[in-house]
């Protein structure tokens, strides 16, 4: 199933996306996509209506992120050989984790919203999970089980305060409109093999980023075997897994964004994004 949430910002209902392209409303189902929605059983059981028997929705209406309320947004760093080697940065040995603020998740489509102080605004597309059930020192070989399904991420960055500031990466990580997600969540059961999946991203129609999940370096078993060692993780949490090489801190010289550009991204099968940067009013 391919899960989402439509309409205005803060007041989206949630929906499903069906096999003809058109928007169903599950009001009447669930109240919304988030912590309480996703586990199996509540899947199985939205799994089991018809969905043309649900009200369709006008498709041109704005996607929100597709989980709402999220309470832990855990990124990976450095998870791709050729994303640490432009980055002049030492390739981990072990997982590089950091939070992204839960308030920087938007829709796939909103705009990106610079900081009056940014200077160094970048781009990283990435494959997230969204968790199940609850998992805390879970097994590698468990560890798919408790995935409700997978998403696109823009890990929107600004550098200078990720990496200028001192401290940690939160810092560049989190502002508002940092963290599109969607424009679904695509169940588990239609992602059979995550660890080879395309990830793309474009910014004003030329690409910069085209790789592959099979190039991570730490598997999507192993990151939420990993992460649960240190932390139990809830259904709703989200986990987003790294990029690959092209980001604008990689290049010679440094290409950052800027006011008006246009970046698109997307992973196989887990549809695309389309964001503006826009000043801070």
């Amino acid at each position: 199933m391919k899960l989402l949430r439509y309409g205005p910002a803060g007041s989206e209902r949630p929906g499903l996306l069906d096999k003809t392209g058109t928007i169903r409303d599950l009001s009447g189902v669930v109240e919304d996509i988030g912590g309480s929605t996703v586990s199996k059983p509540c899947l199985d059981k939205i799994r089991s209506i018809d969905p043309a028997s649900l009200p369709a929705v006008d498709n041109n209406i704005r996607l929100g992120p597709p989980v709402a309320d999220v309470r832990h947004f855990i990124a990976v760093g450095l998870n791709y050989t050729d994303h640490a080697i432009e980055t002049d940065t030492p390739i981990p040995a072990e997982p590089v984790l950091f939070s992204k603020a839960p308030s920087c998740i938007v829709g796939p489509n909103d705009d990106i919203i610079m900081p009056a102080t940014s200077k160094m605004l970048d781009w990283e597309a990435e494959v997230a999970v969204v968790l199940g059930e609850h998992a805390f020192g879970i097994s590698e070989e468990e560890a798919l089980s408790a995935v409700a399904g997978y998403l696109v991420c823009h890990d929107v960055s600004e550098r200078e305060h990720q990496i200028h500031k001192g401290g940690q990466w939160i810092k560049g990580k989190s502002a508002p409109s940092f963290g599109p997600l969607g424009p679904w969540l695509v169940t588990s059961d239609e992602v059979p093999d995550p660890q080879n999946l395309s990830v793309w991203l474009k910014v004003n129609g030329v690409v910069r980023q085209s790789g592959s999940t099979s190039k991570m370096i730490f598997s999507f078993r192993h990151l939420i075997s990993y992460i649960s060692q240190f932390m139990a993780l809830e259904p709703g949490d989200v986990v987003t897994t790294g990029t690959p090489h092209g980001v604008g801190l990689g290049m010679k010289p440094n290409l950052f964004l800027q006011v008006g550009d246009v970046v698109e991204l997307g992973a196989d099968g887990l549809g695309g994004q389309r964001q503006t940067v826009v000043l801070r009013g």
